[in-house]
């Protein structure tokens, strides 16, 4: 009798497992795409995936179902022969696209509504115009939106003269209808001041950073906050007096629900130091005050688990910053990934071969622009080696829990391997954050095969590796860092097969 409950018992333990397994659905190739097509997860509606593509003047919106069958792929014919990007924002039952393109010496920032069907709900709107002199071939115009998607911002920055750069945002509400456009003078005395990390927060106020750096424009040493409120025409300034330390991969984060900004970086104590540790400053805005200024040393034993190889006081020399994740007691988690190049005629590619932090903005002859955080760069995107071969790595990845004393709660470093030659496009990690736990997916390697790894972290900072997934068909190479969450614990995850681009639903 034991032995027959033990038999059901672990039939019972097999099937509890399988049910909470993941599941991975594939969609087929569709062979009539380019083989350098860009494309952009749009995300879920009434049960249909929406996947934007693009290839040089052709547009497309695939429609996908549960089963990733392609249902529809609808044709863009209403966009201009040439657009410069697109952007993407869901709401119950419609999407907003924005885009921009170039008409003789005008470059227009539209939108258009979409519905989830991929058809367009009345005519584009434009949003704003910008006079040039020369042939575009870059976004001029970032668009953002608050969490509540309740508000969105067109802006773009005039550097054309580098003293003085002229700051011109649109806010609008969540119909398109135009609150307040103001341009702003913003003083640039120093040769390396850039502006960066604009943000809008739920109640439409802008935030965003100024920096300078040293006279060698590898660190940074002097870091302003500035505040425009949604209805003033002035911006407030902040001096996060940062004396003693030199800063590096700067980031901003908006707290939506304690009305807090949070402003964070890697920290030396000195010029092209090792990192020695995190800088966090938090302010409030409600009562216009500086909350919290300081700064994390890391310990050994952190520095030690998270160091691949070499001294430990190097450990963290090539982490960056990626995702920041708000808690609401006010504090916050933050993940970093230790990201790097070698390749043949000249050495790697170290942190301090660019100001600042990797994700300063793409800057032309006259216009520049910085986009949200979102979805991380590699630091290595913004450089072109003339070598016949670069190879990419991407190492571990450490997470840490700061309190709102500015205090380290916990860390842990989820520790993998990977490496690529020439391309970064299947190395990286993707999150799906399930409100328990954060997921962290990226390849691995065993037995010669690369394979989908899970490995997830809760809120106390224990990381658990979950079984393999399930339906690892050969053949699909996994594009982690592309991957989109559309669900509670649903996520669409960029693929490659033979040469082909499709998409994997992962169900966790």
């Amino acid at each position: 009798m034991k032995k027959i409950v033990a038999v059901f018992f672990a039939i019972g333990l097999i099937i509890g497992l399988q049910a909470h397994a993941q599941l991975i659905t594939y969609s087929e190739p569709d062979r009539d795409d380019a083989r350098d097509i860009s494309f952009e997860i749009m995300g879920k509606m009434n049960g249909t995936f929406h996947v934007y593509k693009n290839y040089r003047d052709q547009n497309f919106i695939c429609l996908f179902d549960n089963d990733m069958n392609q249902i529809e792929k609808v044709k863009l014919d209403f966009l201009p022969d040439r657009i410069f990007n697109a952007d993407f924002l869901q709401y119950p039952g419609f999407y907003y696209m924005f885009y921009q393109y170039q008409k003789r010496n005008i470059v227009y920032c539209m939108a258009v509504k979409l519905d989830a069907k991929a058809r367009k709900i009345g005519e584009p709107i434009q949003l704003d115009t910008t006079e040039v002199n020369y042939t575009a071939s870059n976004k001029i115009y970032t668009v953002l939106n608050s969490e509540d998607k309740q508000a969105l911002m067109v802006l773009k920055v005039n550097n054309k003269n580098d003293k003085v750069h002229y700051l011109t945002t649109s806010l609008f509400n969540k119909d398109l209808m135009l609150i307040k456009k103001t341009t702003n003078a913003i003083a640039m005395p120093e040769r390396n001041d850039v502006l960066n990390e604009f943000q809008l927060d739920n109640d439409g106020d802008l935030v965003f950073i100024k920096t300078s750096g040293t006279a060698q424009n590898d660190n940074i040493n002097k870091v302003i906050l500035l505040q425009k409120a949604a209805t003033n025409d002035s911006i407030q300034q902040t001096d996060l007096r940062i004396k003693g330390l030199y800063l590096d991969d700067i980031r901003v984060k908006v707290d939506n629900v304690n009305k807090h900004y949070l402003v964070t970086s890697f920290g030396s104590k000195q010029r092209r130091g090792n990192i020695d540790g995190l800088y966090c400053f938090l302010y409030d805005k409600t009562d216009r005050k500086e909350l919290l200024n300081t700064s994390i040393t890391f310990s050994d034993e952190l520095r030690s688990e998270a160091k691949s190889d070499g001294s430990t006081k190097m450990a963290f020399n090539d982490y960056f910053l990626h995702n920041i994740i708000m808690r609401k007691d006010g504090g916050f988690i933050i993940s970093a990934e230790s990201v790097y190049t070698s390749s043949r005629g000249s050495g790697p590619y170290t942190r301090w071969d660019n100001f600042g932090s990797p994700n300063n903005g793409f800057i032309n002859n006259y216009y520049y622009n910085s986009s949200a955080f979102n979805i991380y760069n590699y630091p290595w995107n913004r450089f072109g080696y003339n070598t016949n071969i670069v190879r990419y790595y991407a190492e571990n990845i450490a997470v840490l829990s700061v309190d709102p004393t500015g205090k380290m709660d916990w860390s842990n470093v989820i520790r993998k391997s990977q490496y690529d030659d020439n391309t970064d496009h299947f190395i990286g990690y993707g999150i799906v954050n399930t409100g328990g736990e954060i997921h962290f997916l990226f390849n691995s390697q065993e037995k010669r095969q690369m394979l989908l790894t899970d490995q997830s972290i809760n809120p106390e900072g224990q990381v658990t590796r979950a079984p393999t997934l399930k339906n690892l068909d050969k053949g699909y190479d996994f594009m982690p860092r592309q991957a989109k969450q559309t669900g509670s614990k649903q996520i669409i995850m960029p693929c490659q097969y033979r040469n082909y681009i499709c998409f994997a639903k992962i169900d966790m």
